[in-house]
């Protein structure tokens, strides 16, 4: 256990980083368990898109997020990007 009092608060840190970087590394490894099963465009862009935030956030190393989405990428129709699809905001028109 921890004796003085920085100590102890570094300790409390730790324990929060563990639980939110194990749930960054849960939520990633189940992404890409989903998009090697699926194959779809979208199952594979949102685990790069998590494998990127994961390495962004330092919970993985930026080579270890670059080989998931190098393996990723593999699993794509020739031809297609694995792109995150960002929606379009809707034109009103004047009367």
């Amino acid at each position: 256990m921890p004796v003085t009092k920085t100590a102890k608060r570094a300790l409390r840190a730790a324990k929060r980083k563990f639980k939110v970087n194990s749930l960054i590394k849960k939520q990633l490894e189940v992404a890409i368990r989903v998009a090697k099963k699926d194959k779809t465009l979208a199952k594979i862009a949102s685990a790069v898109k998590l494998a990127d935030r994961a390495a962004k956030k330092n919970v993985i190393h930026k080579n270890k997020a670059s080989r998931i989405k190098k393996v990723l990428g593999l699993l794509t129709p020739k031809g297609k990007t694995p792109t995150p699809s960002k929606k379009k905001a809707a034109k009103k028109k004047k009367k």
